[in-house]
């Protein structure tokens, strides 16, 4: 009795020194789905710098702050109603909050409202209307030096100039798309209109899609479900063919650049030279192997000359056009992975290779900026670890670096033109959000925002980012969220969630580990929950990503169980309750890990899952797997419907109707094929929803999910 008073005693100490011990929050369903923002890390609203100068603003209650590099001193400068103002003069409707502004120089910026493009002049607070656009129109996009705007409406390109509409093309056929993306936005392709430099010229995409065979989607909100096709090449058939325009406006003229046969071929990195003569394509073959980067002549669209060529035993993959910064006139940074690993090459305008800028066994993510001068070069990379984004210089003559940000973590740099300063916004695995104004030398002048932990008062597991070994001695990144609430001595069950495939990271010092809320709602719901990034992710170098290659499902199977043998040897996991859970790729991977490995997983959820790698599109399935035909084995070892007799766990799929990505076709043959075996599967798909399932919907997807799992390893 003595002891259970003296228990008691100090939990009442406990409640009544610690405040708020016994008020923990608990995360929800809909704090999962990031439909609350008091979780939301705190984030400095439309930073930037003021044109070139070393002044930086920012939003904030519907009002442009600006302050200096050198002092956190902010101040007032725009109001929303000093915008309303000039829209009322205007006889425009006002806007309800602060737009979204892009800077023209130091006092000038301009936004776009209800179709009408505005510039507004700070110093003389003048607001003028300079341009509009139809409200059909899509995939707008500015010139920033005239405010012209190219936008798209249906399957043809237009202009907008001063106020004045033309039309670019004039394609009935609906086959053949003008102004959007193309290659399904593979190769870091996300628009399909380039402004030159003084919206003097605009190239575009044409596509050619006629040949490709239309893919049945369909739409259930009418009485009668209608077909929605969608141009769908899979791996191994025809591909649509893709050419450049160059449109003059003064004379209404379109020039296309003679990129020749193949038509099957790929144009990537489309790159205006700074004096609008040229204008440079990266060409790569189907087979994705071999590269020419091609400088064309804007006004008669002729091959100039190749500059280089890059080739490879297994691919070749250009995401990043060229970067002519204004301190190195007559030469361009290139990305290129030629040595392993993603750095930065510098070029003249006529292929002569000057320098390799950086160089080690990591990989540059993102090119920063120079200084004025052209000494420097600014640029974020994994050079500290695989896991960590930093920010660095190099010093171009000497290739000194230098080590800019101070904290570990992932970060996001913003260099002034001066190249004298650097705002850091950044997030670690100690830190949700912080921004930090840095000099030249990574000194930090202030703190701009302060780190506030937006989950303080929430139960949370403890988190955790540590390495394991693959069975080729490779380090794997592994995280580990203990449940809320451990107890020592208990047995607990997993959720194992994989995505494992390219161009994915899914553990690294950020904020929660990159975790995300719905792994830590499970482990709130009492699992284990767990993630490892397999050899074939990203951030490691070509050897690493490469190792996958033509053999999808082996490797990337191969190291995740080892990820499930380490979890069997801590002593508060219950190996006989683990479950797995992906989407995608990842659902790709759920199925493979327990179809290959049937009795280790209880449970499995995979949604959106590829089940046979002939059913993808060209782009992404051919770089990986070649064609059907040139890798019967490779494709046959890699497709599910194989392995279905050896389907011995309980598994939920789930699938979005109108999934344009992985095609509903992909989970309809799996089940087809389970149930000519007689193996039960659970199915649920969503409809209207296409590749995910996003807003409210996808607090329904989680409940689902959530409920699967606790039916099963509870």
């Amino acid at each position: 009795m003595q002891k259970l008073i003296r228990t008691i005693s100090t939990i009442l100490l406990i409640l009544i020194i610690v405040p708020g011990f016994a008020q923990q929050k608990e995360l929800t369903l809909k704090d999962a789905v990031y439909m609350n923002r008091d979780i939301f890390p705190k984030r400095i609203n439309q930073l930037n710098w003021m044109g070139k100068s070393d002044s930086w603003s920012y939003v904030e209650n519907d009002q442009l702050m600006k302050s200096r590099a050198t002092v956190n001193d902010p101040q007032t400068i725009v109001t929303l109603d000093d915008l309303n103002a000039g829209m009322a003069d205007l006889q425009e409707d006002s806007v309800k909050r602060f737009p979204q502004i892009t800077y023209i120089d130091d006092h000038r910026f301009y936004f776009a409202s209800d179709n009408k493009l505005y510039t507004y002049d700070i110093a003389s607070r003048n607001l003028e209307k300079v341009n509009n656009f139809p409200e059909e129109a899509e995939n707008t996009d500015i010139a920033e030096k005239n405010l012209a705007v190219a936008y798209t409406i249906d399957n043809n390109l237009y202009i907008a100039l001063n106020g004045e509409q033309k039309q670019i093309s004039s394609d009935e056929n609906p086959g053949i798309v003008n102004g959007q993306t193309v290659h399904r936005n593979e190769f870091g392709i996300s628009k399909g209109t380039y402004w030159s430099p003084s919206g003097k010229y605009l190239a575009f995409y044409r596509k050619d899609e006629t040949m490709v065979t239309d893919y049945p989607l369909v739409n259930i909100d009418t009485r009668i479900a209608e077909v929605k096709n969608t141009k769908y090449p899979m791996a191994g058939m025809a591909s649509h063919h893709v050419t450049l325009g160059v449109y003059n406006p003064e004379n209404g003229e379109t020039v296309f650049m003679k990129t020749g046969e193949p038509k099957e071929q790929y144009l990537t990195t489309v790159t205006w030279d700074p004096s609008e003569q040229y204008i440079y394509i990266s060409l790569l073959n189907r087979d994705q192997n071999h590269l020419k980067l091609n400088k064309y002549d804007v006004k008669t669209g002729d091959l100039v000359k190749t500059l280089f060529e890059e080739s490879s035993d297994k691919y070749v993959e250009p995401e990043n056009p060229l970067i002519f910064p204004e301190s190195l006139p007559g030469r361009f940074l290139w990305f290129s992975e030629r040595d392993g690993y993603n750095h930065l090459y510098l070029f003249d305008t006529e292929g002569k290779f000057i320098q390799q800028v950086t160089k080690g066994e990591w990989v540059v993510t993102n090119y920063l900026g120079t200084d004025p001068k052209g000494k420097m070069v600014y640029f974020s990379a994994t050079k500290e670890s695989p896991i960590e984004q930093n920010l660095y210089s190099i010093e171009l003559k000497s290739g000194k670096i230098t080590h800019l940000s101070p904290d570990h973590g992932t970060h996001r740099g913003m260099v002034s033109h001066s190249g004298k300063y650097i705002m850091d916004a950044y997030s670690s695995t100690d830190v949700a959000s912080e921004y930090k104004m840095l000099n030249d030398k990574g000194a930090v002048e202030f703190v701009m925002q302060e780190n506030v932990d937006p989950l303080k008062d929430y139960n949370l597991g403890e988190m955790s980012i540590f390495t394991i070994k693959a069975k080729d001695g490779t380090d794997l990144y592994c995280r580990l969220i203990k449940p809320a609430n451990f107890e020592e001595g208990k047995k607990y069950p997993v959720f194992f969630y994989v995505y494992g495939g390219p161009h994915s990271q899914l553990v690294n010092d950020s904020w929660l580990g990159a975790a995300g809320i719905f792994q830590n709602y499970m482990a709130e719901q009492g699992y284990v929950v767990f993630t490892m990034d397999n050899r074939g992710t990203s951030n490691r170098g070509l050897a690493f990503e490469q190792a996958i290659f033509r053999n999808l499902g082996n490797l990337e199977v191969s190291d995740q169980m080892d990820g499930v043998n380490y979890l069997k040897s801590l002593d508060f996991v219950d190996p006989d309750r683990i479950g797995v859970d992906g989407w995608s790729y990842g659902g790709f991977m759920t199925i493979s890990l327990i179809l290959k490995n049937p009795d280790v997983f209880k449970a499995a959820c995979a949604g959106g899952p590829v089940i046979d790698w002939k059913y993808y599109e060209v782009m992404y399935g051919e770089r990986y797997m070649d064609t059907p035909e040139s890798n019967p084995e490779g494709y046959e070892n890699a497709s599910l419907l194989n392995k279905v007799d050896s389907l011995n766990t309980d598994l939920l799929i789930l699938q979005g109707t109108m999934d344009p990505t992985v095609v509903w076709q992909n989970s309809l043959t799996f089940i087809k094929e389970c149930v000519s075996k007689g193996k039960q599967v659970e199915y649920f798909v969503y409809p209207d929803h296409e590749h995910n399932v996003r807003g409210k919907d996808r607090m329904h997807m989680y409940e689902k999910i959530r409920m699967f799992f606790d039916e099963r390893l509870k």
